[in-house]
């Protein structure tokens, strides 16, 4: 491994581990490939979040200038309230994007951490000055038409850039504030603050270009729910049966999805008399919901099935067929 690797594994990983830098002679060979390795992977999910969060932006862009920007529609949030500055007070959108979110960054800064804060003004700055040097063609004067298309690309880049590890709108950093101070939801808190907006919008513009814009919010945020939960939905299935064995070797041979087998205790009878019994966990798409539910009934009528809904995975066994585990 030549000095500039070695020197880049000290300073980025193995510093991060309270490695004296000072001690490079000191760090073995296993220590260094397993550095390596690690760095590997933080610079794979760097250019990652990169290239999301510059799609994220670039979609966003496209959103405003080409839809929501010359319709003089809105959308909730930060996002909304520095579009609805711009068509009261005629200030640029780019400067006010960066105006608006500044709060919530600093916000960002002091609750979750400097590297969310520095991506989040790295994302904002970015679509500001993607908005005031980049033209966007102008798609349709059909109010409908850009409320959700421009609604779908705005949420698009906002999900995007959050897959990316970033934020296009501070709103929910104040959210999160919010809602731990006054012992509420943060989606109480985001709709309190949106009913503001849009109130204000209903104010100052019209009631028509009101109701455009929830329209707009409301494709914007069934987008973005789709672009962080991702395009399957799943179910996880916890299977309490007798025949737990037969019930595991059906869905890791039929289904081709993984399994994970808990060591439990069953409880029956008056007296609360309990016997231990394997408990399966599985995680399924929902197309699979009908079938597993069928084959279950086959090997045990009397299973004990809980399912709930997930929103999405990681890893393991549930986009391919393999072996059990």
């Amino acid at each position: 491994m030549n000095s500039f690797w070695k020197q880049l594994i000290l300073r980025t990983v193995l510093r991060n581990k309270k490695k004296s830098l000072s001690g490079i002679r000191r760090v073995n060979n296993t220590e260094l490939l397993k550095g390596h390795k690690e760095l590997k992977t933080l610079m794979k999910r760097l250019v990652k979040d990169i290239i999301l969060i510059s799609l994220g932006i670039g979609s966003a862009a496209f959103g405003l200038e080409s839809f929501i920007l010359p319709s003089g529609f809105i959308d909730g949030g930060a996002t909304g309230i520095a579009l609805l500055f711009t068509r009261i007070l005629n200030f640029p959108l780019s400067l006010l994007l960066m105006m608006v979110n500044l709060p919530f960054i600093i916000l960002a800064l002091n609750i979750i951490g400097r590297q969310f804060a520095f991506k989040a003004a790295i994302a904002i700055t970015g679509l500001a000055l993607v908005i005031a040097t980049v033209p966007f063609p102008e798609i349709t004067h059909d109010k409908l038409l850009v409320s959700i298309f421009g609604g779908f690309f705005l949420g698009a880049g906002i999900g995007l850039t959050i897959r990316g590890g970033a934020v296009l709108d501070g709103t929910e950093v104040l959210a999160i504030v919010l809602s731990r101070k006054l012992g509420t939801t943060i989606g109480d808190v985001i709709i309190i603050i949106n009913l503001l907006v849009f109130s204000s919008a209903a104010y100052f513009l019209s009631i028509e270009a009101a109701l455009y814009s929830m329209i707009t919010y409301l494709a914007a945020s069934k987008t973005l729910d789709f672009v962080i939960d991702g395009i399957e939905e799943y179910t996880a299935f916890t299977i309490v049966s007798r025949r737990s064995k037969e019930i595991g070797a059906m869905i890791a041979n039929e289904l081709g999805r993984g399994i994970t087998v808990y060591q439990g205790k069953s409880g029956f009878g008056n007296h609360g008399h309990t016997a231990d019994i394997d408990i399966i966990y599985t995680v399924i798409t929902r197309l699979e919901i009908s079938k597993l539910n069928s084959e279950i009934e086959k090997i045990d009528p009397e299973a004990f099935v809980v399912m709930n809904s997930i929103k999405d995975t990681k890893g393991g066994m549930i986009k391919k067929r393999s072996f059990a585990h």
